[in-house]
């Protein structure tokens, strides 16, 4: 029997050396150093490589100075917009795009001077119903074990500040909007981190003393009550961080003649039926995501912000045919939820978005040549970041070369607040869209009605835009 387990254990670690590349043919050998060291040479414009490359910060040595004189920030057509808005330290970007897709609208159907919406109130019930949206994971997921992959990810993640469009669409629809002297920005509205935390922490701390309920067999009432005392610990953080949100207030705004609107009480959905006046329904979510096939109807598992919301629902489509439901819609005065990953290529001073701002090859020798696909797969890209897409630039030949989006890291960032982004960029960095279906194709419509394929909340492609 010694005998056994002795050749046993052996065996076990030749498989666990082969396992794990323990052999001598795949270690950096001496002759295998040799040769890695041949792709570099020992000489004056080398050292002087070096030199710079190590002292400085890469973005400022691999810049692309003459493409300034390449792209410009003009445009043919654009939305009527005024007014650059500021999320600050903060990931609402996804908020701040929604509101700022329906903004133009309120402003030119009122003839309105300015104008903004509240975005900490959208923000509080935002936060309050992704803590309940996870405490309700907890509980359907109690009787599974802790390091299950779903209840691993729920813990991992319970609550944070980011969001999209499907997000954002449900709690305005469920909560209404109001204006932003109605609920202002706080410190903690705008510099997230310190509150997020402490939700976190503390819905974390519920989510085990729930399990342990689950566990202990409690009666599901005795649960959901508990699950309600636990609310309040969220509700008591967020009024003290953000405010009690109104349920009803006094407005009246400025006309561009410079006369003033009737002073009059609304409740927030009076204000969002009033001034808004659309049904988010009849947008959709469109994704370029060349990883998985085309004219495809994908939905992601727990992406969502409300128990009793939806979860986001998208149609994969190449870029080129998501560029026309996009030209649409600029051209009838309509700007569009737009999500990328704004840190690739972004010349933030220029304000330009484009492939060819910086070479990193030249400098580095070194070819980085991964597409689109390969990057998702790899998560080398994904979306970051929301903004509203306002703007397109047409040449006499008909074809579009840029794209203008209002972005909400305030007037002093980018071209007085807005990004210029290639056409090129746009099919390389963009992953969604929100359309309204008066601009889609009824080809493309019926793929709504396809079974929807779920994909699992930690996919590669489906960070929330911060």
């Amino acid at each position: 029997m010694k005998t056994f387990k002795l050749s046993m254990t052996i065996l076990l670690i030749s498989i666990s050396a082969i396992s794990f590349g323990q052999n001598k043919n795949g270690s950096i050998s001496e002759q295998v150093l040799s040769e890695i060291k041949k792709s570099i040479t020992n000489d004056a414009n080398t050292r002087a490589l070096i030199n710079a490359v190590s002292a400085n910060d890469i973005k400022k040595l691999v810049i692309n100075r003459e493409n300034y004189e390449q792209v410009s920030h003009y445009f043919s057509n654009k939305v009527e917009v005024k007014g650059i808005t500021n999320q600050k330290s903060s990931g609402r970007c996804w908020l701040f795009t929604g509101l700022n897709t329906l903004r133009p609208r309120v402003i030119d159907s009122f003839n309105m001077k300015k104008f903004e919406f509240s975005q900490t109130y959208s923000f509080f019930w935002d936060q309050l119903e992704k803590s309940n949206l996870f405490l309700e994971a907890i509980i359907a997921t109690g009787e599974r074990a802790k390091d299950d992959k779903t209840v691993d990810w729920l813990f991992k993640n319970p609550i944070g500040d980011g969001g999209q469009w499907t997000t954002f669409a449900d709690i305005v629809e469920k909560y209404g909007l109001v204006p932003k002297s109605a609920m202002p920005e706080t410190y903690h509205s705008e510099n997230t981190r310190t509150m997020s935390g402490l939700i976190r922490k503390k819905l974390r701390e519920d989510g085990m003393e729930l399990r342990k309920m689950i566990t202990n067999n409690e009666k599901s009432k005795v649960i959901s009550a508990k699950k309600v005392e636990m609310l309040g610990d969220i509700y008591r953080i967020l009024v003290l961080t953000l405010g009690v949100p109104p349920t009803e207030f006094n407005w009246q705004y400025e006309n561009k003649d410079g006369s003033l609107s009737e002073l009059r009480t609304y409740s927030p959905k009076q204000f969002y039926k009033e001034y808004v006046g659309i049904d988010l329904r009849d947008y959709v979510m469109l994704m370029n995501d060349p990883s998985r096939p085309y004219d495809k109807l994908f939905e992601i598992e727990y992406d969502r912000s409300m128990y009793d919301g939806y979860n986001w629902k998208y149609i994969n489509l190449r870029a080129e045919k998501i560029k026309t439901f996009a030209e649409k819609s600029i051209l009838a005065n309509e700007a569009l939820y737009f999500s990328c990953d704004v840190g690739k290529q972004l010349d933030g001073d220029y304000g330009t978005l484009d492939v060819n701002n910086y070479d990193y090859n030249d400098l580095m020798g070194v070819t980085f040549g991964m597409d689109k696909s390969w990057r998702i797969q790899t998560y080398d890209s994904g979306s970051s970041h929301g903004m509203a897409l306002v703007g397109f630039n047409k040449l006499k030949d008909g074809t579009i070369d840029k794209w203008l989006l209002e972005n909400s890291w305030g007037k002093d960032k980018g071209h007085d607040g807005f990004l210029t982004m290639t056409d090129q960029w746009f099919s390389e960095y963009m992953f969604r869209l929100v359309v309204n279906k008066k601009y889609i194709d009824p080809e493309t419509l019926k793929i709504l009605e396809q079974k929807a394929t779920m994909l699992p909340p930690w996919d590669p492609m489906f960070a929330p835009e911060q």
